[in-house]
Protein backbone atom coordinates (compact mmCIF):
# COMPACT_ATOMS: atom_id res chain seq x y z
CA UNK A 1 0.00 0.00 0.00
CA UNK A 2 1.53 3.18 -1.34
CA UNK A 3 2.41 6.05 1.72
CA UNK A 4 2.69 9.55 1.15
CA UNK A 5 5.60 11.17 3.52
CA UNK A 6 5.30 15.33 3.42
CA UNK A 7 8.58 17.12 4.28
CA UNK A 8 10.11 20.91 4.12
CA UNK A 9 7.85 22.69 5.99
CA UNK A 10 8.76 25.04 8.75
CA UNK A 11 9.45 29.10 9.96
CA UNK A 12 9.66 31.26 7.79
CA UNK A 13 8.84 35.86 7.20
CA UNK A 14 6.52 37.22 5.65
CA UNK A 15 7.64 37.24 1.67
CA UNK A 16 9.53 34.21 1.83
CA UNK A 17 9.77 30.87 0.24
CA UNK A 18 9.70 27.14 1.00
CA UNK A 19 9.82 24.05 -1.01
CA UNK A 20 7.62 21.05 -0.21
CA UNK A 21 8.01 17.65 -0.85
CA UNK A 22 6.19 14.85 -0.67
CA UNK A 23 7.48 11.12 -1.06
CA UNK A 24 5.70 8.23 -2.26
CA UNK A 25 6.72 4.66 -1.06
CA UNK A 26 5.44 3.51 -4.34
CA UNK A 27 3.81 4.83 -7.87
CA UNK A 28 2.32 7.98 -7.91
CA UNK A 29 1.53 7.15 -11.50
CA UNK A 30 -0.86 4.74 -10.31
CA UNK A 31 -2.47 7.14 -8.23
CA UNK A 32 -3.07 9.48 -11.20
CA UNK A 33 -3.67 13.53 -10.72
CA UNK A 34 -1.93 14.52 -7.26
CA UNK A 35 -2.72 17.63 -5.20
CA UNK A 36 -1.56 19.55 -2.12
CA UNK A 37 -4.09 20.73 0.63
CA UNK A 38 -3.83 22.56 3.76
CA UNK A 39 -5.60 23.21 6.94
CA UNK A 40 -5.11 26.36 9.30
CA UNK A 41 -5.99 26.59 13.14
CA UNK A 42 -9.60 26.35 13.35
CA UNK A 43 -10.54 25.72 10.13
CA UNK A 44 -11.29 22.67 7.27
CA UNK A 45 -8.89 21.26 5.20
CA UNK A 46 -8.97 23.03 1.93
CA UNK A 47 -7.94 22.42 -1.52
CA UNK A 48 -4.38 24.17 -2.71
CA UNK A 49 -3.12 22.87 -5.85
CA UNK A 50 -3.88 19.94 -8.44
CA UNK A 51 -1.07 18.50 -10.94
CA UNK A 52 -2.05 15.95 -13.71
CA UNK A 53 0.12 12.62 -14.43
CA UNK A 54 0.87 14.64 -17.36
CA UNK A 55 2.09 17.90 -16.13
CA UNK A 56 -0.85 20.23 -15.93
CA UNK A 57 -1.96 22.40 -12.83
CA UNK A 58 -4.33 24.46 -11.20
CA UNK A 59 -4.83 26.37 -8.41
CA UNK A 60 -7.05 27.89 -5.61
CA UNK A 61 -7.48 31.31 -6.09
CA UNK A 62 -5.78 32.46 -3.06
CA UNK A 63 -2.47 30.97 -3.93
CA UNK A 64 -2.39 31.67 -7.44
CA UNK A 65 0.89 32.81 -9.11
CA UNK A 66 2.84 32.08 -5.77
CA UNK A 67 2.71 28.14 -5.87
CA UNK A 68 3.87 26.25 -8.02
CA UNK A 69 3.02 22.33 -7.85
CA UNK A 70 5.28 19.57 -10.02
CA UNK A 71 5.79 16.18 -9.58
CA UNK A 72 8.80 13.59 -10.78
CA UNK A 73 7.08 10.29 -11.84
CA UNK A 74 10.49 8.65 -11.90
CA UNK A 75 11.38 10.18 -8.32
CA UNK A 76 7.91 9.52 -7.02
CA UNK A 77 7.54 12.40 -5.77
CA UNK A 78 5.23 15.98 -5.20
CA UNK A 79 6.82 18.61 -4.91
CA UNK A 80 4.82 22.84 -3.91
CA UNK A 81 7.26 25.96 -4.16
CA UNK A 82 5.73 28.27 -1.90
CA UNK A 83 6.72 32.29 -2.93
CA UNK A 84 5.93 35.38 -1.75
CA UNK A 85 4.05 33.82 1.68
CA UNK A 86 1.98 35.20 3.82
CA UNK A 87 0.50 34.95 7.55
CA UNK A 88 -2.63 33.09 6.27
CA UNK A 89 -0.64 30.41 4.24
CA UNK A 90 0.44 29.58 7.86
CA UNK A 91 -1.08 25.51 7.98
CA UNK A 92 -0.46 22.05 8.17
CA UNK A 93 0.32 21.19 4.60
CA UNK A 94 -0.74 17.62 3.18
CA UNK A 95 -0.29 15.99 -0.26
CA UNK A 96 -2.70 12.90 -1.31
CA UNK A 97 -4.40 12.12 -4.68
CA UNK A 98 -6.38 14.36 -6.46
CA UNK A 99 -9.48 13.91 -5.30
CA UNK A 100 -7.99 13.17 -1.91
CA UNK A 101 -8.61 9.35 -0.89
CA UNK A 102 -8.90 8.80 2.83
CA UNK A 103 -6.12 6.30 3.30
CA UNK A 104 -3.37 8.67 2.03
CA UNK A 105 -3.55 11.72 4.74
CA UNK A 106 -0.38 11.73 6.47
CA UNK A 107 0.87 13.69 8.77
CA UNK A 108 1.13 17.00 6.70
CA UNK A 109 4.54 19.37 7.28
CA UNK A 110 4.07 22.40 9.48
CA UNK A 111 4.23 25.80 7.54
CA UNK A 112 4.22 28.60 9.66
CA UNK A 113 4.62 32.53 8.44
CA UNK A 114 5.71 34.77 10.59
CA UNK A 115 5.08 39.21 10.22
Amino acid sequence: QVQLVESGGGLVQFGGSLRLSCAASGSIVSIGDMGWYRQAPGKQREWVARVTVGGSTNYAISVKGRFTISRDNAKNTVYLQMNSLKPEDTAVYYCNAFPAIFRFWGQGTQVTVSS
